[in-house]
């Protein structure tokens, strides 16, 4: 009987593993069926198993057309029934996705994150006016907290000015009218308070778990 033995690795390669061995057997026979009126029933018979596999996806819009789908590409496109969507085509699923660009410009200055790049293209555009001034001193403001984010000590305003003059290309100044930006210490306070307040939900917990431990 050992001799009997079917390994896995010695199998044919499962095209979607998570429907299983079986489900890829019931394709292999409706493939080959001759008669494409029995290659039909076959086919709707392996979709109602195949619905009743994924029962939680049956509420997802075009359920039936993804497993219609999933079907003619555990056949390797190659099963020849009727079809209520139109079939999927071999060469689409084949080609490979365009690759994604990084967005992130400036990667020395991940920690200012990609909004700020973001918020800078939109001050760029703006009108020189008051509206624009105090948006540069809002965006400055959140660079200094970003940088001290990243590194909880303290930075000089002279280098967030550097920063958000590289960032934006030489195109914002921080109008020296205004008042300074905001202490190293009222930011990282600031930045503690609001980590605190995200996390207050879960000292109950703790709380009660030390205790029973102390008991």
């Amino acid at each position: 009987m050992i001799d009997n033995l079917e390994y896995n690795t010695e199998r044919t390669k499962l095209i979607i593993p998570e429907y299983g061995r079986h489900i890829h057997k019931m394709i292999d026979h409706a493939l080959s069926c001759e008669n494409k009126n029995e290659r039909n029933k076959i086919a709707k018979a392996i979709i109602g198993v195949m619905g009743n596999l994924n029962p939680h996806l049956r509420d997802v819009p075009d359920f039936q057309h993804k497993l219609w789908d999933q079907l003619f590409i555990m056949s390797d496109f190659t099963l020849n029934v009727d079809s209520p969507y139109p079939k999927p085509i071999k060469e689409v699923f084949s080609q490979r996705p365009d690759k994604l660009n990084y967005p992130q410009n400036f990667p020395k200055y991940r920690f200012y994150g990609n909004n700020i790049k973001r918020m800078i293209d939109v001050a760029i555009g703006w009108e020189n006016d008051d509206m624009k001034k105090q948006l540069v001193y809002v965006i400055a403001n959140h660079m200094k907290k970003c940088f001290l984010n990243w590194n909880k000590d303290t930075v000089e305003d002279d280098v967030i000015l550097s920063h958000l003059d590289e960032l934006s290309k030489g195109k914002l100044k921080l109008d020296p009218s205004l008042k300074p930006l905001s202490e190293s210490q009222n930011l990282i306070k600031l930045t503690n308070k609001k980590f605190v307040k995200n996390n207050s939900k879960n000292k109950k917990p703790f709380r009660s778990f030390k205790k029973r431990n102390n008991n």
